[in-house]
């Protein structure tokens, strides 16, 4: 049990798990478009590490060293694009972060989150745009759409898990929790049909299993389950492609 909680405590809750569970899901298209560079993972994940820490911490009294902690990473961030890059990299990679600082931050008099039933839409947003975008040459919509619509239905669990403290209205509030769960279901099925339409067939197949997995997980999400339910069970799914992709190349 003490292994469980310091487990949860360091990896977890320490923000380093989501921001693995977001990279593996940005190197499953990588490896489907034939782009996967080393310093372009180290780049996601160093940015999604930094974003997430930011937004944790912002109110505590740890926030300044978070600051002096994202300088430096945003310092090694802009090193890797511009030795393994190029300008254009660069200026993608500062646009989404731009767009990570507009969802949560305390000096804006209204920022993302705070708009109601936004949230879930613009986690997708800024997740498609990783991997559609900063990780290609070229922009790519199914991959946007693909990503998009996965990672929306991932973030309404955790506004099911959330609906008795969240202060902005999420849908469970507004609509309640089963209607929520069809919006999640119907945004994995379309994620999963276009899937089989533009990757490849391994990749499409790895991806449909994943969309097995989260619709379980999406069906047994309630208020009063416990947070590791969420944050590692629902969170894990953004890594399933890339692990199913990986036992099917070894078998």
């Amino acid at each position: 049990m003490n292994f469980l909680k310091i487990l949860k405590k360091s990896v977890i809750d320490s923000q380093f798990y989501v921001s693995i569970m977001g990279t593996l899901f940005a190197v499953f298209f990588m490896e489907e478009q034939n782009t996967f560079r080393f310093p372009t993972v180290f780049l996601i994940l160093i940015t999604y590490f930094s974003g997430y820490l930011y937004t944790k911490y912002q109110h505590t009294k740890h926030f300044f060293k978070i600051l002096i902690f994202n300088g430096v990473a945003g310092f090694i961030c802009a090193l890797l694009i511009i030795y393994n890059h190029n300008e254009v990299r660069l200026l993608k990679w500062f646009i989404i972060v731009v767009l990570g600082l507009l969802y949560n931050s305390f000096f804006l008099d209204v920022y993302i989150r705070k708009i109601p039933l936004l949230k879930v839409f613009y986690v997708g947003l800024v997740w498609g745009l990783v991997n559609c975008w900063l990780t290609l040459p070229q922009f790519n919509f199914p991959i946007f759409f693909i990503s998009f619509f996965f990672i929306t239905a991932l973030v309404l669990p955790f506004d099911i898990r959330d609906m008795k403290k969240d202060r902005v209205q999420t849908f469970p509030q507004l609509i309640g929790i089963q209607n929520t769960k069809y919006i999640a279901y119907l945004l994995i099925f379309i994620s999963n049909i276009l899937s089989i339409f533009y990757l490849k067939y391994d990749y499409a197949v790895a991806f449909f299993l994943t969309g097995i997995v989260t619709y379980i997980l999406i069906y047994f999400s309630e208020n009063e389950r416990d947070d590791a339910y969420f944050s590692f069970g629902v969170e894990s799914c953004s890594a399933l492609p890339f692990l199913f992709l990986g036992i099917m190349e070894y078998f």
